[in-house]
């Protein structure tokens, strides 16, 4: 009875060997490649800009929404549909202005050192540039929209620039820009 049950527990043993991973040998610390290594983790400081910049990034997302919707409506060459692409532009800039407002005082450049710090205060200026901006969006949005949309695409421009140099400065991954339209066939 001892003999038959060691017999099937060999049995059943042996499968289950057989998928444990088998341990990898380490590669000597000369052979890492630099960018196989991840980003340290940021300090708690570098955290709080990071969550004031994500903060941000929603109003810069209705930004972006503002203006396609009246690129949108400007290709329709309908009227109606541009005064209210308009009018809702200006809205949305208002409530833009809300979440940069209340992301910006997070981001303190001064927690990175060097050329991130360069690359930090770039971004903080743009943001700054389309907080100032967001009034006059308010105002002009519903009665000019399609001037007041290039002008906000022009700030944009140069704030995902910012953003894309920042991103590549502390290591994190770089998106294309989704706000793009892709041509339909």
């Amino acid at each position: 009875m001892i003999r038959r049950s060691l017999l099937c527990l060999w049995i059943f043993a042996a499968p289950v060997r057989a998928q444990e991973p088998v341990p990898q040998p380490t590669p000597p610390a000369e052979s890492v490649r630099a960018e196989s290594v991840p980003p340290a983790p940021p300090s708690p400081e570098q955290k709080k800009f990071l969550d004031g910049l994500k903060t941000a990034t929603r109003g810069i997302a209705q930004l972006k929404d503002g203006v396609n919707r009246v690129t949108r409506a400007q290709s329709g060459h309908n009227a109606v549909a541009e005064r209210r692409a308009g009018r809702f532009l200006a809205g949305l800039c208002g409530s833009s202005r809300a979440f940069l407002k209340r992301g910006r005082p997070q981001m303190t450049p001064t927690v990175y050192d060097d050329t991130v710090r360069v690359k930090a205060r770039r971004l903080v200026t743009q943001i700054d540039s389309l907080i100032s901006y967001t009034p006059n969006c308010e105002r002009s949005g519903a009665a000019a929209p399609n001037s007041t949309a290039v002008e906000v695409s022009k700030r944009m421009k140069t704030y995902d620039s910012a953003l894309r140099d920042f991103r590549l400065a502390i290591g994190l991954p770089v998106k294309d820009d989704t706000s793009k339209t892709v041509k339909r066939q």
